[in-house]
């Protein structure tokens, strides 16, 4: 796979699956033509430019503190795959539920939980979303619907089939939008899952963040199959390749596969073809691909440029408000690194704290 498909938008089905109609149509229907992006209004691009910076800024700003030894452990950085969450979270409706893995601030923070808290939980103080006990990859929001990151790959498979099983049993109008990527995408609870989701029509989307390398091997390499939309053919799960680094490909994909599980039809699948700029962890150097291919992705797939160029150009958005936003995001996130830095660790008394006995 070239580092330009990424930008390609193949077979996805065009607007909304009716109740009646079969996985196998669908299917069929996902695959026939091209997928075409959603229309966005200039505030629709102003809020996907603040949103992904946001991210952006808060990734570079936490690499950084790993660096000084402010946040020890994991850490695996979002950085190039904001359109991916941004989207989704642009396209679902209140209520909607995340789980995802262990790259999973990004995802935190397009579900509208506070800088600050994330940062904290980061550097494990007890202002963070797991009064820092937690760390990068488990960190949790009953009250914005994150079900949390999840260090065990694939783990998260399985449980947001269960909050899709928890909605279909509530007679819940909520979907799970439940993410992993194409590494996770061959561990066997995956498939358990998805024969379970079928059979029992639950509403759950499986979002496949294909960033092309896993931890650090190249999909060709590691899976026979690389078509991830595909990984629910035997089970009728109809699913569609869309393109990740464009913000407005994602959301209206996802708006489409929400649809058909909100309306009773089960699961379906969105492969996200995204990339990551970061090695898999901050232990990463990244040795197996080239700088070149990197650099090629950051000048002509890079999910913000894009949006960026159509204010600039399409919405005759002056340079220097784009310029205010990022010194925005800029502020917001310099202001979560101070709060993280110097809020207290939790108490000794905290190890023993919501501990089932």
């Amino acid at each position: 796979m070239t580092s330009e498909a990424a930008g390609s938008r193949r077979g996805s089905r065009a607007g909304k699956a009716p109740a009646k109609k079969t996985a196998a149509a669908a299917r069929n229907s996902a695959r026939a033509g091209s997928a075409s992006p959603a229309d966005f209004t200039k505030d629709q691009d102003l809020a996907a430019f603040r949103e992904m910076l946001l991210i952006r800024r808060f990734e570079e700003k936490a690499g950084q503190m790993y660096g000084m030894g402010l946040i020890g452990g994991f850490c695996h950085l979002y950085i190039g795959q904001e359109a991916v969450v941004v989207g989704m979270q642009a396209a679902a409706k209140e209520g909607d539920q995340v789980i995802t893995g262990y790259r999973d601030h990004g995802h935190m923070l397009a579900a509208g939980m506070d800088a600050k808290g994330v940062m904290a939980e980061l550097t494990g103080r007890r202002g963070g979303y797991s009064k820092g006990k937690g760390g990068s990859m488990h960190m949790f929001s009953k009250e914005k619907n994150f079900y949390g990151g999840h260090g065990i790959v694939g783990a998260q498979v399985s449980l947001g089939t269960g909050l899709a099983f928890a909605n279909r049993y509530r007679g819940e109008k909520r979907v799970s939008m439940t993410y992993f990527g194409d590494g996770a995408a061959n561990q066997g609870q995956v498939y358990e899952s998805f024969n379970m989701a079928e059979l029992w029509k639950l509403p759950v989307v499986y979002v496949i963040e294909n960033n092309r390398y896993a931890m650090g091997t190249s999909v060709v390499r590691s899976s026979a199959q690389t078509d991830f939309s595909k990984r629910g053919s035997s089970f009728n799960i109809p699913g569609e390749q869309v393109d990740g680094m464009d913000v407005r490909a994602v959301k209206a994909a996802g708006e489409r596969a929400l649809e058909w599980a909100r309306s009773g039809n089960g699961p379906y699948i969105l492969e996200m073809q995204t990339y990551r700029y970061r090695g898999h962890s901050m232990s990463d150097p990244a040795k197996y691909r080239s700088k070149d291919e990197v650099q090629r992705m950051r000048e002509e797939h890079d999910p913000i440029e894009q949006v960026r160029r159509r204010l600039l150009t399409d919405w005759n958005v002056p340079e220097d408000e784009l310029k205010a936003i990022d010194a925005r995001v800029r502020e917001i996130v310099n202001e979560a690194a101070d709060f993280a830095t110097h809020d207290p660790e939790p108490d000794p008394s905290e190890l023993w704290a919501d501990v089932l006995k």
